[in-house]
């Protein structure tokens, strides 16, 4: 027995289809609950708020199964905490997404023949914010198509006003703290976006490029050092040898002449060297290169940029003008005229940065930008899951993220880009920097010489903002007060870097310390059913509303959740998302079938010794699994909850407790009226389990058995307590009896269904009340007056005796059975005849010998088997 059972309302007389089809009631489902409020979240309600804010995909995006996955799962928490009373939030929004939406628009305008330029950046944004308009945000329908239970009253965009306001609150607060700098670093340069990237838009791929070396300086003082981007010794500035190396002691301090140009560079010593690495020797190119820079920042080295934001060489001479790839082979191609080339290694595969946009390779290059200064905001961030404030789930991704709060360099936060909020500081006619905050004007006209910065924020930059600026800060609403801090963050490791360190250094700045999440749920990434990365690119990339189209959006989401381990990749094939809808279909097959033979809610539970051991077996079973899947929710196990629920439903419930009660309900009366109400009961709890992860199927079927309003406001079912040992005990014998019979008949060849005469010796166990079920569930006929026993199998105490005769030829059974003995204990003579032999086991590999055993065990248990069954044959 449960709590919460919905007996108020008796089942309605209204039949199920024969079949359910999933594109019939998905929509309309959906927009009912819509329409009725269920996703709107009360900020003056009483109850206790669960709130989570959905990662905003791009405005660009569309849904793939990553999305899906994700959003299954923020789904299943939500409509679950819904059901258990609490003030539910599930917020819905979208990212602005920087480059992403400025490559769609500046596309269509090149197929006008024009560029961004052309038109001015006012015009530019203008005609931004058409395109988003009306073809940004599909993404969000998509979510709908998949059932996702978000408060669309509350839906937010990260250039909103509202958000907006937050961007420029936050940044001058940071500003006016000194945590808001400009300064010359290296950054992620794209030569074809012209902005800065950040380190999660890099993509890095191994590429088939040069190493190559080459001799810098003249007669005793030459040094050789190694390059695959042979272009950038133009703007070498020095060259590094560690301090302890002897082989160049004598050098350090030394300038030494610069090929191909009129200069000499230093030699200087640097810890940063390893002497062990190539020649022990580097080249210093502190505009282009991060580790570069920073020796020459340690040095006070020249630095010096060589090419321009399209990657085009600009130092003076033979190779001013060209492409950096195309100066790459001229300047190797003069090197080698010089006798400076020692040596050419080609290809030489290295990990290479691309463009995650448009696949351009990655320039570093040394920029004047802005930077957000994040020591202080990083320790508070590490500090708050050490102290426990904020638990990371699984527990084991902690490491990971230490490794990165704890070494966080500052990050870089401006972009060359027209689209996204722009930097609100604006510099005077006479060198003045004034920093803009919300309700502040302009400290000047353009026509008194003041002009706003013309670089925008990093997209992750008003993203980290999320938890808090969606519910209305810098205002102090009613939605911040109620649900912030918000209860659990669900994303994919692969952000846990870029995305919840910031929100996490934000949240923590911003709300006094406060916590933007109690909980961070790190998911995997789903791949394909071989384990391997799904992309656009390969054949393997699946669009989720085609399998919602073939199969229904309750297959999809099952599928997903049942292979989320908590931090796991996610393997994901059709055949699986079959079997799912194969589930919803076995779920609405078997809850017609109850409805059709007395199935009810109506009244209460009857007292257990009214009932059958076989109902307080299912009722003991089901208020475990209540227990069980609630521990999962709360342990964010979604596999384990998921497979929990599938065999309890289709094993335990439908497979074994319908199929055992069918002579119960057939023979009528008292006891099939309890029966019924005990299937009511379960069908009802079992329903509201299932429904947050497979929402559509199950609405449609509570409601027809319940006559409730609605499954998702329906309670959540609690464990009474109720425990039945030894009815479960006794319902394993009859199982237990059931598979030992259906094996034998297996192995002698009979169809599931044949029907043989049986004579069944229960008395003296607890079988005995069971015996018209067995019977029922094995096809077993009476034994008639001819009954001559072929087979006897002892199981759990009692007999079961078959007449076999008529169902199968016994000569030709013991025949072939005979001629499976005959090449098991041929297999096993072979096995042992092997590992008898010393030399042969001496020479052997330890994988084949390993194999030779476990054939020698097989075929043990292949004899014992077969011997068994010609035991169990009748004499010929």
């Amino acid at each position: 027995m449960t709590e919460n059972s919905q007996q108020q309302n008796p089942a309605p007389t209204t039949e199920l289809p024969t079949q359910y089809a999933p594109a019939e009631v998905e929509g309309a489902l959906y927009q009912r609950w819509v329409d009725r409020g269920y996703f709107t979240a009360d900020a003056k309600s009483e109850k206790d708020p669960y709130s989570i804010v959905i990662p905003p995909p791009n405005v660009t995006g569309a849904l793939h199964l990553g999305h899906a996955f994700q959003v299954t799962l923020m789904d299943a928490l939500t409509r679950r905490k819904r059901m258990q009373g609490f003030e539910t939030l599930w917020l819905p929004g979208m990212d602005h997404a920087g480059i992403a939406t400025q490559n769609k628009v500046e596309q269509q305008l090149a197929e006008e023949g024009k560029s961004r330029h052309d038109i001015g950046r006012e015009a530019f944004v203008e005609k931004t914010w058409q395109w988003k308009n009306e073809y940004g945000g599909r993404i969000l329908g998509q979510l709908k198509r998949l059932g996702a239970g978000l408060d669309w009253s509350r839906e937010r965009f990260t250039m909103d006003e509202g958000l907006s306001r937050a961007v420029q609150k936050i940044f001058k607060d940071l500003f006016d703290d000194g945590l808001i700098y400009r300064a010359e670093r290296i950054i992620n340069w794209c030569p074809r976006c012209l902005t800065a990237i950040s380190d999660i838009e890099v993509d890095y791929q191994d590429d088939d490029g040069e190493l190559v070396s080459l001799k810098y300086g003249e007669g005793d003082e030459t040094v050789v050092v190694a390059t695959t981007r042979v272009e950038t010794m133009l703007g070498d500035t020095a060259v590094a040898v560690h301090p302890d190396d002897e082989r160049y002691a004598r050098l350090i301090g030394k300038r030494i002449k610069l090929p191909l140009t009129d200069r000499t560079i230093p030699v200087v010593a640097d810890t940063h060297v390893d002497p062990e690495f190539g020649t022990g020797a580097v080249k210093v190119t502190p505009a282009h290169d991060p580790n570069d820079f920073a020796i020459g920042q340690r040095h006070d080295l020249e630095t010096l940029t060589i090419m321009d934001e399209r990657g085009v060489i600009t130092v003076p001479g033979p190779f001013q003008g060209l492409d950096r790839f195309e100066a790459r082979s001229a300047i190797v191609a003069a090197l080698r005229e010089q006798g400076r080339v020692v040596s050419e290694k080609r290809p030489y595969v290295h990990s290479v940065g691309h463009c995650s946009r448009c696949k351009t390779t990655i320039e570093p290059r040394l920029s004047l930008q802005w930077w957000v200064k994040v020591e202080t905001l990083a320790q508070a961030a590490g500090d708050a899951v050490r102290d426990g404030r904020v638990e990371l789930h699984p527990k084991e991704m902690e490491r990971r993220y230490f490794d990165w709060v704890d070494n966080l360099n500052d990050w870089c936060i401006s972009r060359q880009l027209w689209w996204g909020h722009r930097i609100p500081v604006w510099y005077g006619p006479e060198g003045q920097v004034v920093c803009v905050g919300p309700d502040e004007e302009a400290p000047g006209t353009e026509a008194e010489g003041w002009t706003q910065d013309e670089d925008v924020l990093d997209t992750w930059f008003s993203s980290g903002l999320w938890p808090f600026s969606t519910l209305g800060w810098p205002e102090q609403t009613e939605d911040l007060a109620k649900f912030y801090p918000t209860s659990v963050l669900l994303t994919g490791h692969d952000i846990i870097f870029f995305w919840v360190v910031r929100m996490m250094m934000f949240g923590l700045y911003s709300m006094d310390g406060e916590i933007p999440f109690q909980t961070v749920a790190l998911t995997g990434l789903v791949r394909d059913e071989f384990g391997k990365k799904m992309s656009k690119s390969n054949p393997n990339a699946v669009d989720p509303i085609d399998w919602m189209d073939a199969y229904g959006s309750d297959a999809v989401r099952f599928t997903l959740a049942r292979g989320a381990n908590p931090g796991a990749d996610v393997p994901i094939g059709e055949d699986w998302v079959q079997a799912s809808r194969n589930f919803a279909n076995k779920i609405w097959n078997a809850t017609r079938f109850a409805l059709m033979n007395g199935a009810t809610i109506e009244g209460p539970l009857p007292e257990p010794s009214q009932m059958t051991a076989t109902d307080r077996w299912i009722l003991s079973r089901l208020n475990k699994v209540v227990a069980e899947v609630d521990a999962y929710y709360d342990d964010y196990q979604f596999a384990k909850l998921s497979d929990s629920l599938y065999h309890f439903a289709w094993d335990e419930v439908f497979d074994w407790y319908v199929e055992l009660s069918k002579t119960t309900f057939m023979a009528g009366g008292e006891p099939a009226k309890v029966s019924g109400r005990v299937l009511g009961e379960v069908l009802d709890v079992t329903l509201r389990l299932l429904h947050p992860v497979v929402p559509f199927v199950t609405e449609t079927l509570w409601t027809t058995l319940t006559g409730g309003e609605s499954v998702v406001v329906a309670d959540w079912p609690k464990d009474s307590g109720f425990r039945d040992e030894a009815a479960e005990k006794e319902i394993e014998t009859v199982q237990q009896v059931v598979v030992e019979v259906r094996r034998f008949k297996a192995e002698q060849g009979l169809k599931a269904g044949q029907r043989v005469p049986a004579r069944l010796t229960l008395d003296g166990t607890a079988l005995a009340p069971h015996e018209p079920a067995i019977r029922q569930l094995l096809k077993l006929q009476p034994e008639g007056e001819d009954f001559a026993a072929a087979a006897t199998l002892p199981v759990a105490g009692a007999e079961v005796a078959l007449d076999l005769s008529g169902a199968i030829d016994v000569a030709a059974e013991r025949k072939r059975l005979a001629k499976d003995l005959a090449a098991a204990e041929k297999d096993k003579a072979q096995a042992e005849g092997k590992l008898g032999n010393e030399k042969f086991l001496s020479k052997a590999p330890d994988h084949v010998v390993d194999g030779i055993r476990a054939r020698l065990a097989k075929a043990d248990e292949d004899i014992a088997r077969i011997q068994a069954q010609l035991e169990r044959l009748p004499q010929a």
